[in-house]
């Protein structure tokens, strides 16, 4: 390389990093000024939103405070009303001589001074002979609370009871005496409804409830008579989006106390010092976020500006480091020459490229073909042991004339080989879902004949075998070869697992309850990585001693008889292969009465 162009590419190296950092430190900028705006606006949303919203609850207490005081004078200044009318002169000379031309107007002028809801005076049977509402005139009401608790009394009566148009009657009540005999009853109506209606253009909702429970004096109309919690029930189902809207709305505030009309409400409570009532109110969270809301766009303002002159600072840099590029340019078109022949480089990399993928492909195909021939060898590896195992048990028996017993090593080699068929049919179709073989087959007969197919290798070490199964059948619905298959696939594993143990031990266990279940558990050293055990070709055997594909398979079976396989590590040691299955009826359940046989 010449001497000249050495020179530029040193002197342009200072330049590359000084864009790199302007940017760098650009970004840490905007992206520490965005974390502190985020951060404020938290802390800042979370103590403006718990300000106001205790300032919005004390100043709903001191409401609700006023509205107790104006229920109690109310009450207070018409629970003497009674008395003075009851001793009134020409009321109780009315109510003497049965002339009541003149009771009617008295009331009425009466009611008009007090400001009292209504006023009616009963006989002693109870029919109504004079009330401002002349239309009551001859209404009976000798069963009425009023009227009962008034002639059992002397005193003034207070009652709350249920009205004719929906609403709640307040009354006073008070027997009308001449010397000694009852003679009548005045019943004054406090007018408490007037309350409802001033209430309701201040606050979102309030209900007055009796020592009951009961709403006895409500804003909504429709709580009339219901309990708070049925009251608050009550109310349309919301739609997927007005929840969602509501969720948007509430993400900032305390846990709303309910919702009125679809708007979350903080509740406040008041004790009425009269007969137990109390008082509450419901005031929506929407002032406050309004109030919570003008804070935080006045933060936001801020930071916009700030963020804007943090743009300007960091513009003007960006201008003197322009200035400098454009001094930079005549060694960068120095480097155009070198830029060109690493262009020409890589585009004779880019070939080699694609004769790589190419020749990968190719190395793809052949691992595919790989994996099937060690499927069929691992697969086929069991039953060549047995028949190797059973030639040359036949051998010796033919040497010794023994012939039957050689037939029937013969005969087992026999089912050997249409077992080896029948393995490298299931292998071609592995990718397949599911089988056509499928019949009921007895979890116990599979297990004793995955153990004969193993008698070789049992023999061959002395490992303890417990099989712990039911005494009734355990019936699944699979291929009786593939399902053997996997047991003697857990079965080998489960001996080499035990190889390093002193005494090995493994442990059949089958039961049966709402699926079937075989466990197979050996005293190993336990599974050192559960995830990848399924795995294809992952296995913890040394090179030629395994091909990491026994698991795999089985699983795969197992998921074909719309069951399971897993594994886990034993409490005392070792590892614990489960097998779930479906069970074919539902009257097998349960185990039999005659508990589970074992055997060694």
């Amino acid at each position: 390389m010449p001497e000249t162009e050495l020179h530029s590419d040193e002197s342009a190296r200072p330049a590359g990093r000084a864009p790199t950092r302007g940017r760098f430190v650009m970004r840490v900028a905007v992206l520490s000024i965005l974390v502190l705006a985020v951060a404020a606006m938290w802390v800042t949303n979370l103590w403006m939103t718990e300000r106001f919203t205790e300032t919005t609850r004390v100043r709903t207490e001191l409401r609700l405070a006023l509205y107790t005081g104006n229920v109690i004078s109310e009450l207070q200044r018409t629970s003497v009303v009674p008395l003075l009318l009851a001793r009134d002169p020409e009321l109780t000379r009315a109510l003497e001589t049965g002339d009541f031309s003149g009771a009617s107007a008295r009331l009425i002028s009466a009611r008009k001074e007090i400001a009292a809801a209504s006023i009616r005076m009963l006989d002693t049977g109870g029919r109504v002979v004079a009330a401002t509402n002349r239309n009551l005139l001859g209404t009976n009401y000798s069963t009425a609370p009023f009227f009962v608790d008034a002639l059992r009394s002397r005193e003034t009566i207070f009652t709350a009871a249920p009205t004719e148009t929906g609403g709640t009657g307040f009354n006073y009540s008070r027997a009308m005496l001449v010397d000694g005999r009852v003679v009548g009853v005045i019943v004054v109506e406090a007018e408490l409804s007037k309350f409802e209606r001033s209430w309701a253009g201040i606050s979102d909702a309030v209900a007055v409830v009796d020592s009951e429970g009961r709403i006895i004096l409500t804003t909504e109309p429709r709580w009339r008579g219901l309990t708070m919690k049925e009251a608050l029930a009550a109310r349309s189902a919301p739609t997927a989006i007005q929840r969602a809207l509501q969720a948007t709305a509430d993400w900032a505030n305390e846990p709303p106390d309910a919702y009125l009309q679809g708007k979350a409400v903080m509740r406040t409570e008041s004790r009425v010092p009269f007969r137990g009532w109390r008082m509450i109110a419901f005031t929506s969270y929407d002032s406050v976020r309004e109030k919570v809301n003008a804070v935080l766009a006045l933060e936001i303002m801020g930071f916009a500006i700030f963020l804007a002159m943090a743009f300007y600072l960091l513009s003007r840099r960006a201008r003197v480091q322009t200035a400098a590029y454009r001094r930079e340019s005549a060694e960068l078109r120095a480097l155009n020459a070198r830029l060109s022949r690493e262009i020409a480089e890589r585009e004779r990399v880019q070939k080699d490229l694609a004769v790589a993928e190419q020749t990968l492909a190719q190395s793809s195909k052949l691992a595919a073909l790989g994996e099937m021939s060690a499927a069929v060898s691992h697969e086929l590896n069991q039953p060549l042991a047995a028949m190797k195992t059973y030639l040359a048990g036949a051998r010796l028996l033919l040497q010794r004339a023994r012939g039957e017993e050689a037939l029937s090593s013969f005969q087992r080699i026999d089912d050997l080989i249409e077992r080896m068929g029948a393995i490298t049919r299931q292998l071609k179709s592995y990718a397949r879902k599911g089988g056509e073989a499928f019949e009921p087959v007895d979890l116990r007969a599979a297990i004793s004949s995955a153990l004969a197919m193993m008698e070789p290798q049992l023999k061959a070490r002395t490992v303890r075998i417990t099989r712990t199964l039911p005494r009734a059948p355990v019936m699944v619905m699979a291929d009786r070869i593939r399902l053997e298959q996997v047991i003697i696939n857990l079965l080998r594993n489960a001996l080499d697992a035990t190889k390093p143990a002193a005494e090995p031990q493994i442990e059949l266990l089958l039961t049966a309850g709402e699926t079937a279940v075989l466990s197979v558990r050996d005293n190993g050293p336990g599974i050192s990585d559960l995830e990848k055990l399924f795995e294809p070709f992952w296995t913890t055997k040394k090179p030629g001693e395994g091909t990491g594909l026994g698991l795999a398979i089985s699983s795969s079976i197992v998921s074909d008889f719309g069951g399971r396989l897993t594994a886990h590590n034993a409490e005392g040691g070792g590892a614990v292969f489960e097998v779930q299955l479906p069970l074919i009826s539902e009257g097998m359940n349960a185990p039999p009465k005659g508990g589970y046989r074992a055997a060694e």
